[in-house]
């Protein structure tokens, strides 16, 4: 992988912690989010950020909902509870994101000149978001889901099963892409780098998705695309490679 050795610059915006990453003399005015699987950061992801600086993006990452800076107790008590009910925690973490993603892309445009198109992806939850992000602002022309899915329900995972509260269900009604097809008539550009053998996200939900979108994607069905590797939920090099690739094939 080529990376830039662009320094990585910090700000908060309406009081997100962002991070992000200027392309060199190879800047397209494009912008790349990428953002963090549950239990991550933004920080993390610096690596991620350098190598799509080095491909002429403005490459952001910012704390996810109640993640990183946003942590809203100590590790040690906040963690366990989320992971006793996760449906109640998860999604509304998923859904304050998306809310929240809209204003980063207003910030790049406004304070960084990223005035070409954007491209957004993750890790796990952070491909998860990038999805539903998708099919609400137009703005992104290009998402790299990995080792994610566009259902939230996830039949067949590996957690405890949970109960979510009214509060969760509501952020499942308005975000889950699987029962809201009716968001992603543009037709964004949309991978899934996907664990065969993931137990814990499994990856029939990037299938079904695909096949309730065929219509939709009639007239260019190589905007959406799903690739297995025999992993389980874990990212590896090739997904990342990947990635990469997509974006830049999008923009």
């Amino acid at each position: 992988m080529t990376r830039s050795n662009s320094q990585i610059h910090r700000t908060t915006v309406d009081y997100v912690p962002v991070i992000w990453c200027e392309p060199g003399d190879n800047r397209t005015g494009h912008v790349a989010v990428w953002l963090n699987g549950m239990g991550g950061r933004k920080d993390d992801l610096v690596p991620y950020l350098e190598d799509l600086a080095a491909r002429g993006f403005l490459a952001v990452s910012f704390d996810t909902y109640q993640h990183g800076e946003r942590m809203p107790e100590a590790p040690e008590t906040f963690w366990p509870k989320v992971h006793a009910n996760k449906r109640r925690y998860f999604w509304p973490m998923m859904a304050n994101t998306i809310d929240e993603l809209p204003r980063i892309l207003d910030w790049a445009a406004e304070s960084l000149g990223a005035d070409g198109k954007t491209v957004v992806g993750g890790i796990s939850m952070g491909g998860d978001i990038a999805v539903a992000a998708a099919g609400l602002d137009p703005r992104i022309v290009a998402v790299a889901a990995c080792i994610s899915t566009p259902d939230w329900l996830r039949p067949g995972t590996d957690e405890t099963p949970s109960k979510p509260d009214t509060y969760a269900w509501n952020c499942y009604r308005r975000f889950n892409p699987l029962t809201n097809i009716g968001h992603y008539g543009h037709c964004p550009a949309i991978v899934f780098e996907n664990g065969a053998d993931d137990g814990h996200v499994p990856p029939d939900g990037a299938r079904r998705f695909e096949r309730q979108l065929r219509d939709t994607y009639a007239a260019c069905p190589e905007r959406l695309a799903i690739r297995e590797h025999p992993v389980a939920h874990r990212m590896i090099p090739q997904m990342w490679d990947n990635a990469l690739e997509w974006f830049c094939r999008h923009v």
